[in-house]
């Protein structure tokens, strides 16, 4: 297997519409550069990136997907996620372990509800995007019409067209480089002269590529405005210069099926993307900050960006190298943990498909196998130098159902296996709630549940059945109370006589019980104050009004 260094690597996360060609992209990407020697298809369940019985059953991606493809001494690691918003935790660790994002747009819907998603994290996250308007050869295709839909809903005026298209739909031929001026026809990109009927067109549309190239860069600029005609290598100078800062978002557009601007993309994608080591990310040395440049000389660091718990392979975790390189059978440590081990499994991934390797180096991504105590956001670190890359956010989850074992071989399996299906995806949490007596398994929607549900069952052998989660109801009080308790007895042996005074206050929401005393002078000995609490905490579990747990309550002895 060939070896790249930092600088001849590039990570970019598939992202768009769900069914906009995301995963038909990278199949064909995988095609031409000959990794593959056919093309598989979504609807059959047979591309490299949709590989997981769910998603050969549904019929969508739902798992984030490596593909490397490699050409001209380039390894472009494509890191395909998922489409449907339900698999978010997909994107967002895509995202984590790429420099940019291409986002992937249907000819014919222009820009979609996850368009839009896609490209609002992607800014958010200040990363470079560029934008592949696929699908030129169906009916009603119109390149000019996605554009638009992309700027006026994304507020962007700096998405500019490096491209246009030569026809569109069944008379879609080929593609107009507005940086050369130069027609590229067919699958095979053959290199012809313009149109006529598109030279003026392609005139004006380079006059706006241009003006963007030169505004990015300030010599470029300078000579701009002087009337200086700028020559290709200055407009390439100037766009570089503007992707990697996130101030141009190129278009290209093409057709993933018919093999068509595909040469181009990935020409654009070796140019306009950064290299790992253009960029750095944050994360502590120590207790101290500190920012990873993906140098192969700098700290080994790590981080886990996906785990997948196989049946046969047992665990895999994905792991993006930010700094320094991971060697097969050398020593690594979790920075969570502090514990260390060895590196008995390194291997490349495509797909499902693993190959071994020696050494994963800075910028770089692949599969460690039978660590067993990793999760996704860990950091593997050198034992003698505890660096962590800071992970990413995950959204609290959204959708909720209670869950119950259908025999008692499934009960005893069930604990396990929904911490296996939570240890895989982090938007994914599970809960058994006392005051219910239910265990609810929460995700980010109602096809993320389900495809949890049926991954427990195909992959750990425990079936559920699922009901509608009961209300957890509690009680609370609107505003503060006081009492006062006198004991008297007198008749018998000793006499006993004591006072209490209580004031219950209420707790901001989320605020919890509090016990506190305002008893000054040994009134009450310290010695009772753990049986009065005891005592508060009974009450609390039964309220008064219907029966359920008091909280955000604050009770004071006086």
């Amino acid at each position: 297997m060939a070896k790249f260094k930092t600088d001849q690597i590039r990570n970019v996360a598939l992202l768009g519409h769900g069914g906009a060609g995301k995963s038909t992209l990278a199949e064909a990407l995988l095609f031409k550069t000959g990794a593959i020697s056919r093309m598989g298809r979504v609807e059959d369940g047979s591309t490299v990136s949709d590989w997981d019985a769910e998603e050969h059953r549904r019929g969508i991606s739902i798992n984030l997907a490596v593909v490397p493809v490699e050409f001209e001494n380039l390894k472009l690691n494509l890191i395909d996620a998922p489409g449907y918003q339900d698999f978010v935790g997909e994107v967002i660790s895509a995202l984590f372990a790429a420099e940019a994002g291409l986002v992937v747009v249907d000819a014919v819907s222009g820009c979609q509800v996850g368009t839009e998603l896609a490209y609002d994290r992607l800014r958010d996250l200040e990363k470079p995007r560029i934008v592949f308007v696929n699908r030129m050869d169906r009916e009603n295709a119109n390149f000019t019409n996605a554009v638009d839909s992309l700027r006026t809903t994304l507020g962007d005026e700096k998405i500019v067209a490096f491209q246009i298209p030569i026809g569109s739909a069944d008379s879609f031929k080929g593609v107009i480089s507005l940086i050369e001026m130069k027609a590229y026809m067919g699958p095979e990109g053959k290199e012809s002269p313009i149109p006529a009927d598109l030279q003026q067109e392609a005139e004006e549309a380079r006059i706006a590529l241009v003006e963007a190239a030169a505004e990015a860069d300030d010599e470029l600029i300078m000579k701009y405005l002087e009337g200086e005609e700028l020559t290709i290598d200055e407009v390439r100078h100037g766009l570089h210069v503007g992707v990697k800062n996130c101030a141009i978002t190129p278009v290209y557009c093409g057709t993933a099926t018919g093999g068509i601007g595909l040469e181009r993309l990935m020409q654009a994608l070796r140019r306009y993307v950064p290299a790992p080591n253009e960029r750095s990310v944050t994360g502590t040395k120590g207790d101290a900050e500190f920012s990873f440049d993906s140098e192969v000389a700098g700290p080994v660091a790590g981080a886990v960006f996906k785990t997948i718990i196989d049946r046969y392979v047992g665990r895999m975790n994905y792991v993006r190298v930010f700094s320094g390189k991971i060697n097969r059978d050398a020593q690594i440590a979790n920075a969570r943990t502090g514990k260390s081990a060895r590196v008995a499994n390194l291997f490349s991934v495509r797909g499902k498909d693993l190959q071994n390797l020696d050494e994963l180096v800075a910028g770089d991504i692949g599969v460690i196998t039978k660590m067993d105590d990793l999760v996704t956001g860990d950091t593997l670190c050198a034992p003698e130098q505890i660096v962590k890359v800071s992970p990413p956010e995950y959204p609290r989850p959204l959708y909720s159902v209670a869950i119950t074992p259908v025999s008692q071989v499934d009960s005893g399996k069930m604990g396990p296996s929904l911490s296996g299906i939570t240890e895989e995806d982090p938007t994914m949490r599970y809960q058994t709630l006392s005051s219910t007596k239910q265990t609810v398994l929460q995700g980010m929607g109602e096809t993320h549940v389900d495809v949890a549900i049926h991954r427990m069952a195909q992959k750990f052998g425990t079936n559920v059945e699922t009901a509608v989660p009961k209300v957890p109801y509690q009680e609370t009080i609107s505003k503060s109370a006081s009492a006062q308790y006198r004991h008297k007895k007198q008749s018998g042996g000793a006499g006993q006589f004591a006072e209490v005074h209580m004031r219950v206050d209420p707790q901001p929401t989320g605020g919890g019980y509090e016990f506190k005393s305002e008893v000054f002078g040994g009134s009450i000995s310290s010695s009772f104050f753990p049986s009065i609490e005891k005592g508060i905490r009974a009450v609390l579990e039964n309220g008064v009004i219907a029966g359920y747990p008091v909280v955000d309550v604050k009770a004071v002895v006086f």
